[in-house]
């Protein structure tokens, strides 16, 4: 079995979608190929198009910081999509290990208690860990033992609550990117992307680009069953001392209608949007198995 090539995979997919106009070249005639030549992005970067070649059929796996810094310069690529690319050269294979329990910290737990804004802690893998009855009734999916990727492609009323799904679920795959980084041969990463690849062609589509975003704030527009439409802004805040855990948190502008309709929401008389359920009740194909496992409050073993 040939070894995994996340660093040529990488290189072949930005080099595609580069534009030949955005790295100074003149364009003429039709190209049979979309994006770069091999032989241009070497040049560019100022390396031999046979060292360029190994790089992106992996038969080289250790080029210098230099080399993948021109690469980036030549591809546009911003500082995360850059930091993703360092990282998918330093890669070096690890001895599997028993994955570990995710475990939410009691004054994360009570800080979402407390809080009068719709807020949830996920995985680095984008399971949901802890979440506020606000952000459950926000959105169905945000709730302990889903996991964020999978309700995105695979619930249609998940995709239905967006109103602009294309441009979420595209936010949603390079975040996921940048999330996992270089360790996307983690047998449970791997297993939760060749899932989404079968069962979901714009994820296939998607994942294919390796675009890379950073997680951060944003805003986001949502069709609220109960409420109406949601203008919100969203902000990711990572929690010290956990293997990448984020603390996510939804707000609105003071005194706008959307502030007003998460007040509607969070009124102990509000009437439930969502059925209510507990994580067992959440379809089978949203739910992770090993999320499932890791959310609890024993200790990490």
């Amino acid at each position: 079995m040939s070894r995994p090539n996340a660093l040529g995979e990488y290189l072949r997919a930005r080099r595609e979608l580069t534009d030949p106009a955005d790295a100074g070249l003149p364009v003429v005639g039709v190209r049979r190929t979309p994006g770069l030549r091999r032989e241009e992005v070497a040049t560019l970067a100022g390396i031999s198009a046979d060292y360029y070649l190994r790089l992106e059929q992996g038969r080289d796996r250790n080029p210098s910081p230099q080399v993948l810094e021109a690469l980036a310069r030549v591809f546009r690529l911003d500082a995360s999509a850059t930091h993703h690319l360092l990282s998918l050269a330093a890669v070096r294979p690890a001895a599997r290990r028993r994955p570990r329990r995710e475990v939410v910290s009691a004054g994360v737990r009570q800080l979402l208690d407390a809080i009068n804004l719709p807020a949830f802690v996920e995985s680095r893998m984008f399971d949901v860990l802890a979440a506020n009855r606000l952000a459950t009734a926000v959105s169905p999916s945000i709730r302990p033992g889903v996991n964020r990727l999978r309700a995105i492609f695979l619930d249609p009323a998940e995709r239905d609550l967006w109103q602009d799904w294309e441009q979420t679920a595209r936010s949603m795959v390079a975040g996921f990117r940048a999330s996992v980084g270089g360790d996307v041969e983690d047998p449970r990463i791997a297993q939760l992307v060749g899932e989404l690849s079968l069962a979901s062609e714009p994820f296939r589509r998607l994942w294919a680009r390796h675009d890379v975003t950073a997680l951060a704030g944003g805003s986001m527009r949502l069709h609220h069953p109960q409420v109406g439409l949601l203008e919100l802004r969203r902000e990711k805040l990572p929690l010290g001392d956990t293997d990448g855990q984020m603390l996510a948190i939804y707000h609105a502008e003071p005194g706008s209608a959307t502030a007003r309709a998460l007040g509607s929401l969070a009124s102990p008389t509000a009437t439930q949007a969502y059925p209510t359920a507990s994580a067992s009740d959440v379809p089978s194909h949203l739910i992770w198995a090993e999320s499932r496992a890791a959310i609890c409050d024993d200790p990490i073993i």
